[in-house]
């Protein structure tokens, strides 16, 4: 390609890396790697950046596609470790050096193609994400407040949040701080998922109604839909490159992932099972909607809205950061002109986020169409065909070659039918609400 920059890799020295990247990584393979980050460093920035705001989708999912939903939601917990685990072996491909992140693997798997089609899935998730966390932030605001001297509309509360979020992004350079506390945002999905692994049998029992809360084993016209959100669920792959690159002993990055991966999939199950079956066919997106007021609708929606404030400002600040590296502000503004280029951009990048965040303001059907376009490219479709065109398809068993092809097969399902039903569900919202 002419631009060199999308080829550079990582001048990481590897003395002793094999050519074939499908062997186990080895702690020889990782000579001169030069992270001093833990085993725990890495499961919790996994586990901080993929549970999250779909855990409250998951029971939706469920209504959408019946029980089948638990073996959708099994398969993708496999798919998202395999993933992983895959995605960084293709950083390593080429012995001697490391690619760097996502882009540079797709570019050097798939080319030009493979390299603008990560950066528009990336981008997208990029301003997706943290518009879907601002709707979500601004209706639990109306909805808490609504009966107050407070009160105000959710469209209000989303240019609010908007504003404050904008202040640390402006005046701090890197969002460590930020980052740091998203610990916090991971806690507080804990709270919300046993509030409703609790409240809502509780509620089901007090309030039978074989009709409205029927179940079903399968719903094959809803399986798309499920399926985009399942995904959406299990997103986060992008960091996985930089959160590997910072292991002081990289060879514990499978275990690191998959025992995090492996958590966030637990607290998928305690909130998809029990509100399915609390609630059936009218189970609401999220979750907590279909509680019974009180305190615990509140405590949740208490702790949800704390954990997508604190993550907004973790994905627009690594858009802004990879815009200002592309932009060299350091090299050609010096100090203060480098400053205000950031505070330009990230001003930018926000306004547009709180546009859409106003203008799209259905959170179920939003969160499938992210899932279907980014989730299910980035975390099924891409880490497996980077994988067999980098480190070939015919050196590997048939079993893993037929896994392959079952993701593959659901992430094309995911992605195209996913897309369309959730395009049809935002015009029929955008329709109900003229």
């Amino acid at each position: 390609m002419a631009n060199q920059d999308i080829v550079k890799v990582e001048e990481t020295t590897i003395d002793h890396c094999p050519s074939d990247a499908s062997s186990d990584l080895e702690q020889d393979k990782y000579v001169g790697h030069k992270g001093t980050g833990s085993f725990f460093t890495a499961y919790f920035n996994v586990v901080c950046v993929v549970a999250g705001t779909g855990t409250l989708g998951l029971p939706r999912a469920l209504a959408l596609g019946g029980w089948l939903g638990l073996l959708i939601l099994g398969l993708a917990w496999g798919m998202a470790i395999y993933g992983g685990i895959v995605l960084i072996r293709c950083l390593y491909y080429k012995p001697g050096q490391r690619l760097h992140d996502y882009k540079q693997v797709a570019t050097h798997a798939l080319g030009w193609v493979g390299y603008w089609v990560t950066a528009i899935l990336h981008i997208l998730n990029v301003f997706g994400c943290p518009t879907l966390y601002l709707v979500l932030a601004g209706q639990n605001m109306n909805e808490m407040l609504k009966y107050t001297n407070g009160a105000l509309t959710s469209a209000t509360w989303t240019i609010i949040f908007g504003c404050v979020l904008l202040i640390p992004m402006v005046t701090l350079k890197t969002m460590k701080e930020i980052t740091i506390v998203s610990a916090l945002g991971a806690l507080c999905t804990a709270i919300a998922v046993f509030v409703v692994a609790i409240v809502a049998p509780m509620d089901a029992k007090a309030h039978p109604d074989p009709v409205k809360y029927a179940h079903d084993a399968v719903i094959w016209t809803g399986f798309p839909s499920a399926l985009s959100t399942i995904a959406f669920s299990y997103g986060g792959i992008n960091t996985y490159p930089h959160v590997e690159h910072a292991m002081a002993k990289p060879w514990q990055w499978n275990y690191a992932v998959a025992t995090g991966l492996s958590t966030c999939s637990v607290l998928y199950f305690l909130t998809a099972v029990p509100g399915y079956w609390a609630y059936g066919i009218a189970t609401q997106s999220p979750i907590y909607a279909s509680l019974p007021e009180g305190t615990g609708k509140l405590v949740a929606m208490i702790v949800m809205t704390i954990h997508v404030v604190v993550a907004v400002p973790i994905y627009t600040t690594t858009f802004s950061l990879e815009t200002q590296e592309w932009l060299r502000t350091e090299e050609r503004f010096g100090p203060f002109g480098a400053w205000a280029a950031r505070a330009a951009i990230r001003t930018l990048i926000m306004v547009i986020v709180v546009i859409l965040a106003v203008y799209i303001p259905y959170f179920g059907d939003f969160m499938s169409l992210i899932g279907a376009l980014t989730n299910c490219g980035l975390v099924f479709l891409l880490p497996v065909l980077c994988y067999l065109r980098l480190t070939g398809w015919r050196n590997k068993p048939i079993y893993e070659l037929a896994w392959c092809a079952l993701i593959v097969l659901l992430g094309v399902v995911g992605m195209i039918f996913g897309t369309i039903d959730a395009v049809k569900a935002l015009v029929a919202d955008f329709q109900a609400g003229q």
